[in-house]
């Protein structure tokens, strides 16, 4: 069938809005978090996974997801995914404890990897030559704009409401997306030569890749080498006194994992059998540097969103409000500069456009660092969230369209996918090491000084360890609240030191973000030769003739 025209716009907002509800609940959560970990008494590790478990199964499933979209249809497939989606919002809505949370937003990631490369795949499939750079554009603000408002509205829920609507509001979102996928969004599949599937590829990607998360995130708590406690895994228990600790075995298991499963790919390709990976995409320079890029962005960006909003609402005393309307600065400056980027592209290209956004990421996140360190007023940091946003804003809408812009339309599902795999590894790559970073610049800082207070009978290192474990959240606790009776007339002093060891531990957690961020930029400059390098032009693909119809 031949697509009409303004079907296919509508279909772009339906596919849009997909994408926006899949990518709200990716950093909707961040300004929640010190109101579940009070409510559900989650430690730091498991709201680390209450954050990124979203990201690690997407990231383990997406490329899963892209290929048997590519085979069953995308469109049948993204209405699958975003029914369970809003199963999983549901089940998290209703959890009573950490462990129920934690396997409702698994859930949710398993309907979020269906849904996040069928919206791509899709709209490289509809639209050709300037549409689909338009529709490009459109597809990678709504992204941006999605992850920059998150935080303003986890905070408005969070304070007027209840965390718990930061998961409610899908269920009728859903039921719209739903609606408007089954009336306007056409189905497309391609056709595979290849035989068999890709079992293996899937089981030993999903090891790697979550594993790889897991060691990032409970290395803290578990100990990096020597164990820090005994660990618990059912029929195994891992005593405290063994010799070495579980993480760097299984940080060894992840790493052979994802070796054995880039042989695994190869062999298969070799051997003419379907792939979960298509290695030979990274023949395109434009592909290979653009998911580097994206990969290292992801992590600076996500890991920035971890901990700001905990600086903001355990040191500054905001509410969850309060966070989300300054951190909301980053949407207001992600969506004016989204909605500037695809004319800047026009004139300047869109791998230099990205250049510019990632420049702009880098310098503003750096001197947020620096503030928070300095302890300036709110003023600068919000200004500075500004410019960040439009970096944000600038780079993301641009950056998709470098790295597909040389993968043709019939391996735009797994394209897709793997790019998409790629970011959300990222943000869950992002999300541990801040998380790792916080809670031992944190530890180390809070001993030393709460020792250095001398006060009698206190436990420098178990206090340390209580602030790190609450992620911050201990503060007004002594503050304010019954924690603070430990040290009488000497609370606000404890906490005044408290407060300032974590934010040395939010400051060494910017200063790794930055450094992936700037080692994505150097990706994308890197990205910028390479599609100045290709002889024909993306405007090329204009003529191209546009086949009669995709199959359905």
């Amino acid at each position: 069938m031949t697509i009409k025209r303004e079907n296919k716009w509508l279909a772009l907002v339906v596919l849009a809005g997909a994408l926006a509800m899949i990518v709200l609940d990716g950093t909707i959560v961040g300004v929640s978090l010190p109101s579940m970990i009070q409510d559900l008494n989650m430690d730091l590790a498991s709201a680390q996974w209450v954050n990124s478990l979203y990201s690690v199964v997407l990231a383990a499933l997406l490329m899963t997801a892209g290929r048997l979209g590519d085979r069953v249809g995308r469109r049948r497939l993204l209405a699958i995914g975003v029914a369970i989606f809003v199963v999983g919002s549901l089940c998290a809505a209703l959890a009573t404890d950490a462990t129920t949370l934690i396997a409702a937003r698994a859930l949710q990631g398993v309907g979020g990897a269906a849904v996040l490369p069928a919206t791509l795949s899709s709209v490289n499939s509809l639209f050709r030559g300037k549409e689909r750079a338009a529709a490009f554009g459109v597809w990678g603000a709504v992204m941006s704009g999605a992850a920059a408002l998150g935080p303003l509205l986890g905070g408005a829920f969070t304070t007027y409401l209840d965390w718990r609507w930061i998961f409610w509001v899908n269920l009728p979102l859903g039921l719209l997306v739903l609606v408007g996928i089954r009336r306007f969004v056409p189905e497309t599949t391609t056709e595979h030569r290849e035989n068999g599937t890709d079992i293996v590829g899937i089981l030993l990607s999903a090891l790697g890749f979550g594993l790889l998360v897991f060691v990032l995130i409970e290395g803290p708590s578990w100990g990096w080498l020597t164990p820090r406690t005994a660990v618990d895994l059912g029929p195994l228990m891992w005593g405290a006194d063994a010799p070495v600790s579980l993480i760097p075995i299984l940080g060894a298991i992840a790493v052979g994992a994802l070796v054995a499963f880039i042989r695994w790919e190869l062999r298969r390709a070799r051997q003419l059998k379907s792939t979960l990976l298509d290695v030979s995409l990274f023949s395109h320079a434009t592909f290979s540097w653009g998911n580097a890029t994206a990969t290292m962005v992801a992590m600076g960006e996500f890991g920035l969103l971890l901990v700001l909003p905990l600086y903001l609402i355990n040191v500054l005393a905001a509410d969850a409000m309060g966070a989300g309307l300054i951190l909301a600065a980053m949407a207001a400056g992600a969506f004016l500069s989204g909605a500037m980027a695809r004319h800047l592209a026009a004139s300047m290209g869109a791998d230099r456009v990205v250049v510019l956004g990632l420049g702009l990421e880098v310098a503003g996140v750096a001197a947020l660092a620096w503030v928070i360190g300095a302890g300036a007023p709110l003023l600068p940091l919000v200004l500075l969230l500004v410019l960040y946003g439009l970096g944000l804003g600038l780079a993301s809408a641009q950056l998709t369209s470098a790295v597909l812009r040389d993968i043709p339309p019939e391996a735009s599902g797994q394209g897709s996918a793997t790019q998409s795999t790629l970011r959300q590894l990222g943000s869950g790559l992002g999300t541990a090491i801040a998380g790792s970073v916080l809670a031992v610049v944190t530890t180390r800082a809070a001993t030393t000084s709460l020792a250095a207070l001398g006060l009698p009978g206190l436990d420098a290192a178990a206090w340390a360890q209580r602030l790190s474990d609450s992620a911050g959240g201990l503060i007004p606790q002594v503050l304010h609240g019954n924690a603070g009776a430990a040290f009488g007339e000497h609370a606000a002093q404890v906490a005044g030191v408290m407060g300032d060891a974590f934010t040395s531990g939010v400051q060494a957690a910017m200063v790794a973000a930055v450094v992936c961020l700037a080692i994505g930029w150097i990706g994308s400059l890197q990205v910028s030769r390479a599609a100045r390098a290709v002889s024909i032009p993306d405007t090329a693909q204009s003529l191209t003739p546009e086949p009669d119809a995709e199959r359905g």
